[in-house]
């Protein structure tokens, strides 16, 4: 009998360390994106640890909170990044009929920089959600960047035009809805 609870607590002592709260675990970048990416329909678990690694505060996060932190920090870095790159492609060639970008591509650029320039003009007050905890709020303007990132792309579609920045628009996307998942953990 005495065998029999020894091999129990032994048997139970590992179900201790998975069901143990994140904050206790150490390093939850794995474990994180393994609960917000292995179901998901916008990302997967590769994307999180690609996206949440590629900075030092993803593999320092101690809380969901903290990684949603980041997740709006690189959204915001992907919305300046796109929009420079927007505004390159317009003055390269976007309105005059003689640079690289033809007419329905620029149109639909023209559109998405305002869109990025929305997602760029929400993101300090969605960085102040997260960190205050108002999730609500966060999960709310991260819903809106996503559209946008959406909107951009479906955009070049419905002209009939091929996209320069369907990579920046996939990931914009990608990352407002991690932030969402994220958020929906903390």
């Amino acid at each position: 009998m005495t065998t029999v609870m020894a091999m129990s607590s032994f048997l139970l002592l590992p179900l201790l360390f998975v069901a143990a709260p994140a904050r206790v675990t150490g390093n939850i970048l794995l474990p994180s994106c393994k609960t917000v990416g292995g179901g998901s329909t916008y990302f997967d678990v590769q994307f999180c640890l690609d996206a949440l690694g590629s900075v030092g505060a993803g593999v320092d996060a101690r809380s969901y909170q903290d990684l949603a932190a980041v997740a709006v920090g690189l959204l915001t870095a992907n919305a300046t990044a796109t929009s420079a790159k927007i505004g390159s492609l317009l003055r390269e060639g976007g309105g005059g009929g003689g640079g690289r970008v033809d007419a329905a591509t620029a149109r639909s650029l023209q559109l998405c920089r305002g869109l990025y320039a929305g997602i760029a003009q929400r993101q300090p007050a969605c960085a102040a959600a997260v960190r205050s905890g108002r999730f609500g709020d966060a999960k709310s303007l991260l819903e809106k960047s996503a559209a946008a990132a959406k909107e951009c792309e479906d955009r070049f579609r419905r002209g009939k035009a091929a996209s320069p920045v369907t990579a920046e628009d996939d990931a914009a996307f990608k990352l407002a809805k991690l932030g969402v998942a994220l958020l929906n953990f903390a």
